[in-house]
């Protein structure tokens, strides 16, 4: 980042209006969420938080008690997230989704509210995680309309 000649700092990135932040509560998505926090305030950007509830039809029929939890827990999360962004003085919109496939809810926020960056962690919760970076965060690369600016932790 290059300072102006009024000492303020530069956006980086040229045209970014909207950020997807993708948060899982994990050290990697806090990391994620620093840097998401950092280029909103900088570029005066929109951020959209978004955070997956991953289960699938049978998991929530068999495990009702663990998906609530889940639930809970998520919804702390956002809550968390938007009080940290709201304390920085960023406009934020916050999104949950219950589903299968993490990747494709991100996608398709991402789509739909025509982003111009996604931010993520290398990795997420999910104890399957590939040698060097995440399946989600791998698919979502792979199939991201966007930019997508992956921290590492």
């Amino acid at each position: 980042m290059s300072n102006t000649a009024s000492g303020a700092i530069a956006c980086p990135i040229t045209g970014l209006k909207k950020i997807l932040l993708a948060t899982d509560g994990s050290t990697y998505s806090e990391k994620a969420l620093r840097e998401a926090v950092n280029l909103a305030k900088i570029c005066g950007t929109k951020l959209y938080v978004v955070s997956i509830i991953e289960v699938n039809p049978e998991y929530a029929t068999m495990a009702p008690n663990v998906v609530e939890k889940l639930e809970k827990d998520t919804g702390e999360l956002i809550d968390a997230v938007k009080d940290c962004v709201q304390r920085e003085g960023i406009d934020a919109e916050m999104i949950t989704h219950e589903g299968e496939e993490a990747w494709r809810f991100i996608v398709d926020e991402a789509k739909a509210r025509n982003v111009d960056m996604i931010v993520m962690g290398t990795h997420g919760r999910s104890g399957l995680t590939r040698l060097l970076m995440g399946s989600v965060t791998q698919k979502v690369i792979g199939h991201a309309p966007c930019k997508v600016l992956v921290v590492p932790a």
